[in-house]
């Protein structure tokens, strides 16, 4: 770290979608700022997905009010680095100044006068606020119950790109939500023996009477939902953009040639168990796909919506052996399996912000993104202030509350009584 340092207002750490977007809305207000990203903009697109990877909503709906994605139809589905250049454009547009390739390693409060130091790899920097912009996808979990098995392939999802990369031999992806299903799907299609191990998810349609899955969620004011239920906080969503957009259907995975088990339980001396749960999550994943076709059909009724019935919607496909019969244990020599894939989830790292902001389970305890220690902030974690607070359009919307929220902080801190003007 060298000498130089820096005085800023407002410090933006990471420059992903939550980074853009904060800067543009702090950009707008006329709050001096500045971005730090450790890698470059919106790396996690770039390298922290699989080759194959396309968003999860179409473009008109997974993009920032002030950018359409040129040359791309509106329901078409960006690849992932279409997303990350898209992300560099939008930065380009308003000139956002952010500094790539800088380390934040902690931030402090300063004791004896207002804001923040913040040593990073290139100098020190003075803030009097920093925006935690780094999102829900800092460290990649792999669950305790991992094998310590040298002779199998183990990596997270966060670290597959594709079937080329992984030994011979048939592969065992832990994790059904929207990583899990589009991986194993791409893994079977290219010769592998794929296992899918499904927990609990919700199985929302791809698109339903000629309108997709997320502008229902937004007419049925789903996305705008507030409060979350309780117990749901960690429910998986399996939706994907592949091959043009379709709904997954693990029935049709299975009979395409994937072989569903229960969620993961354990594994001892080879041999993996698997919770007889299958049934159960493949049912409850159903149940929450029909109950959005029946409020659709309801909205369509109630405002007279001139969209076609589609009953084929309604159709299930028998429910393979591989459900009827679930398959409890598995050695994984016997079945040819060399590889296993977690698809997990993340977990955040705020090990570099070293503020009195944080519960007992490390979670930051913040409103709508302000935090209860004075001059820190969120923003890009899911249910920040909404259902849809971790997705492209909801993260540019929270970002202009908390940029507001500074703006008048500003404002009052700006303030001079008659003896000081």
């Amino acid at each position: 770290m060298n000498d130089k340092k820096i005085e800023i207002d407002t410090l933006v750490v990471g420059a992903g979608q939550a980074g853009v977007a904060m800067s543009e809305h702090l950009s707008k207000l006329g709050v001096p700022h500045l971005v730090l990203e450790r890698n470059r903009i919106a790396e996690a697109w770039r390298t922290g997905r699989w080759d194959s990877l396309v968003a999860n909503g179409p473009v008109w709906h997974d993009r920032f009010p002030g950018l359409a994605f040129e040359d791309l139809e509106p329901d078409a589905f960006a690849s992932k680095d279409r997303v990350a250049a898209y992300f560099e454009a939008y930065a380009e547009k308003f000139e956002a100044p952010i500094r790539t390739g800088v380390d934040v390693k902690k931030v402090v409060r300063n004791s004896d006068r207002p804001g923040f130091t913040i040593e990073t790899s290139d100098g020190v920097i003075q803030a009097n606020r920093v925006v935690a912009a780094t999102g829900p996808f800092q460290r990649p979990v792999i669950p305790p119950i991992a094998p310590k098995d040298s002779t199998i392939t183990q990596i997270h999802s966060a670290q597959y790109y594709n079937p080329q990369q992984l030994p011979e031999g048939g592969v065992l992806v832990v994790g059904a939500g929207s990583s899990g299903v589009q991986i194993a799907d791409e893994l079977q299609r290219a010769g592998k023996q794929v296992y899918l191990s499904v927990g609990q998810h919700d199985r929302p349609p791809r698109a339903y009477r000629n309108r997709d899955f997320c502008w229902w969620l937004g007419v049925l004011g789903l996305w705008d939902a507030e409060v979350m239920e309780p117990g749901r906080e960690h429910v998986t969503i399996a939706v994907s953009g592949a091959r043009g957009g379709q709904t997954v259907d693990f029935r049709g995975l299975a009979k395409q040639g994937v072989t569903l088990v229960g969620l993961t339980q354990s594994f001892n001396d080879g041999v993996v168990t698997f919770q007889q749960d299958l049934a159960r999550n493949i049912a409850a994943g159903d149940a929450n796909y029909l109950s959005l076709l029946d409020a659709a059909d309801a909205y369509i009724a109630r405002n007279g919506l001139d969209l076609p019935e589609e009953p084929e919607a309604r159709f299930m496909l028998p429910d393979p052996e591989c459900v009827t019969n679930p398959i409890l244990e598995l050695d994984l020599a016997e079945a040819g399996i060399t590889s296993i894939i977690w698809a997990t989830g993340y977990a955040v790292d705020y090990s570099w912000l070293q503020v009195d902001t944080f519960d007992e389970k490390g979670k930051p305890r913040h409103q709508r993104g302000v935090s209860n220690e004075p001059g820190v902030y969120f923003v890009g974690l899911p249910w920040l202030s909404r259902r849809g607070s971790s997705f492209i359009w909801g993260v540019w919307h929270d970002a202009k509350h908390v940029a507001g929220h500074i703006a008048t902080q500003r404002q009052y801190l700006e303030y001079r009584d008659p003896s000081q003007r």
